[in-house]
């Protein structure tokens, strides 16, 4: 094999390997897909997995919360606000977003006015398995 043609092969796999690098970087840190896609899918499981979050951390709703879109709300990032109260009677409220540009949600949950879940992809007693 003469020089130009180990310089053609050489520079073919570099660029093989910069292209096969360049997509698994990519796949990496596209974040995956959106646990809910929809307002409407982020709407209706927001009740049921912040009350799973919140029994994970020894708190019990006294009715199912209460749900809604935040104004502003778009396909491109979901806005979901619920409302309710502990069986003691504090204030929650719980905020869920959904990012189509970053692929993520995340979740905040406020009981008393203090956060006990902030900005957290996951929610329920599923995101614990694992973690004691």
């Amino acid at each position: 094999m003469n020089r130009k043609k180990a310089l053609i092969l050489g520079s073919a796999v570099l660029l093989v390997l910069l292209v096969a690098g360049g997509a698994a970087w990519l796949m990496v840190t596209s974040g995956g897909e959106l646990q809910y896609k929809t307002q409407a899918a982020l709407r209706k499981a927001l009740p049921t997995k912040a009350a799973d979050e919140l029994t994970t951390r020894g708190l019990k709703l006294q009715s199912p919360l209460k749900c809604a879109n935040l104004p502003g709300w778009t396909k491109r990032s979901m806005r979901v606000s619920c409302t309710g109260a502990t069986a003691d009677n504090k204030q929650v409220k719980v905020l869920g977003s959904g990012e189509q540009a970053s692929k993520r949600n995340y979740f905040t949950i406020l009981v008393d006015g203090r956060p006990v879940v902030e900005n957290a992809q996951c929610l329920g007693a599923a995101c614990h398995k694992g973690n004691g």
